[in-house]
């Protein structure tokens, strides 16, 4: 009855149960040095998945943000302008303006212990060292929060680590980059269509 009146004397905005909300959140360095970088393949897996549904992105509060659909879902993808090593405010502050659950939310995350773009999807984890996660479970209070996690490889030589991961994507990887990108963004979708046990039989 509630929802029926406030169609009827609020037609403006669209309600939206909580339970079928997400907030899928692809990390990354924003300005133009990072971009096309490992690093910040979070933000490209949350673009494919703007781009295919023809979603525009604006300029919001600690971040970029667009919103999709996928079946009766709604998925509003941020992309944290906050600097990897701050995530987690910008996905503290959205969860909770948007009022999105914990278990709706999914970060999408660069691994170099998996090989280059394989996925594995987890509910949750430790950080495994990566700063963006570690800056989430400090803001979030632990560790339970589901993760894609995209992987970059290790092809670095001892010491150079860190050039690697804010490396761009060399000739071999762009060839084979885009097909791994649906993949993800398939997997990202599955996620909030059919839940998390499924999705990792499906896609890990």
């Amino acid at each position: 009855m509630l929802n029926f009146l406030k169609k009827i004397f609020f037609p403006s905005k669209e309600l939206i149960d909580p339970e079928m909300k997400y907030l899928i959140v692809g990390l990354g360095n924003v300005g133009s040095d990072y971009t096309n970088t490992r690093h910040n393949v979070g933000f490209d897996v949350v673009e494919k998945l703007a781009e295919d549904a023809g979603a525009d992105w604006s300029s919001k509060s600690h971040g970029s943000l667009a919103t999709i659909k996928h079946k009766g879902r709604t998925l509003i993808l941020l992309k944290p302008n906050t600097f990897m090593n701050l995530s987690g405010k910008a996905v503290n502050h959205w969860l909770q303006k948007e009022k999105i659950k914990r278990e709706n939310l999914l970060i999408i995350v660069d691994d170099l212990n998996l090989p280059f773009g394989k996925l594995r999807l987890r509910p949750k984890g430790s950080d495994g060292g990566h700063n963006g996660l570690k800056s989430i479970a400090q803001s979030l209070g632990g560790q339970n929060y589901a993760r894609l996690r995209f992987g970059i490889g290790d092809d670095f030589k001892q010491g150079r680590q860190v050039d690697f991961v804010l490396g761009k994507w060399d000739s071999d990887e762009k060839a084979h980059l885009q097909e791994y990108l649906t993949k993800a963004s398939d997997a990202v979708k599955s996620f909030a269509a059919i839940g998390m046990k499924f999705t990792m039989e499906k896609y890990n």
